[in-house]
């Protein structure tokens, strides 16, 4: 299988929200990592052929995907930021209802559902009414519907947006599940929803892919070093005019900074390895996208 982006460019008026990209991706686990802002939204209802390119193309094994029609969507599973659903309605009788508009037979959908609430961990859920679950359990939900038909290409866009650290974890670790033999695009601006299950990371700003690769390649395509160092309390401020500041943590003695800089930011730093995180703030800033509106 081989999805191809060639020249894919989406304009709205003179703004461009994805300018030019060029990706090849087949199975595995593809991370789309950016700032609220970036494109990542409107490249991935390009790829659900929810809008239609600018200019360039996406091909499915070199088919045009908007050719194909009725036959690609076949292949795709899509959980969007925010999917809609009957309040009303149990876990059961929402699967049911999603399954009956993607054509699925009221025999296959049963089994199917039952198969899936049970992946998901819904099983004990399945008669409760969308509308008592907790955010976790409705992006699992959600997870559900876009695995109804099996797809050869799941397509999650910003998944784990509001779920807690437990339902974050139990999240990524069913997408890893979820990704054998097939091919699993998932955006979000959060780095520790994919530093561990991508088997490749797209950076993407302003409409644009900046790096991509394995997480150890982006980690070493930041030029600059992380450095690690105390400070008294009263310097921190100052530090922070100066140089990017990726954590701090209190301590007895002082202030613990990392510091990326080229530069040595103090006698007493050490220079450290640097993280995903790192590299994120690096090429995002501290603030970035902060006031920026989804795109």
């Amino acid at each position: 299988m081989e999805l191809k982006f060639e020249d894919l460019t989406k304009k709205f008026g003179s703004f461009t929200a994805v300018d030019h990209i060029n990706l090849v991706m087949a199975n595995g686990v593809y991370g789309l990592l950016g700032v609220n802002g970036a494109g990542k939204t409107t490249l991935m209802r390009m790829l659900c052929t929810l809008l239609e390119p600018t200019d360039g193309t996406i091909t499915y094994n070199g088919s045009d995907i908007y050719k194909m029609d009725g036959e690609y969507r076949k292949l795709l599973g899509y959980l969007p930021q925010e999917f809609g659903f009957y309040p009303e309605f149990t876990v059961n009788d929402y699967l049911l209802y999603i399954a009956a508009i993607k054509g699925i037979r009221p025999t296959v959908a049963r089994k199917r559902v039952r198969e899936l609430t049970a992946k998901v961990g819904l099983s004990k859920a399945a008669d409760k009414k969308m509308k008592k679950l907790s955010g976790g359990m409705k992006r699992r939900a959600g997870v559900a519907q876009a695995m109804l038909n099996n797809p050869e290409i799941l397509v999650l866009d910003e998944p784990t947006a509001g779920l807690d650290p437990n339902e974050r974890i139990r999240f990524r670790n069913l997408i890893s599940e979820l990704s054998e033999e097939r091919l699993v695009l998932l955006s979000t601006h959060i780095v520790s929803d994919i530093e561990y299950i991508a088997n490749e990371i797209w950076l993407m700003k302003d409409g644009a892919i900046m790096h991509k690769g394995t997480a150890d390649k982006i980690i070493h395509s930041m030029p600059e070093n992380v450095w690690q160092c105390f400070v008294d309390k009263g310097m921190v401020s100052e530090y922070m005019k100066r140089y990017k500041i990726s954590n701090m943590k209190a301590e007895p003695q002082g202030v613990e900074l990392r510091i990326i800089s080229q530069e040595k930011p103090c006698e007493d730093a050490r220079c450290i390895e640097a993280s995903l995180e790192d590299v994120f703030l690096y090429y995002f800033g501290e603030k970035a996208g902060e006031e920026d509106a989804a795109v």
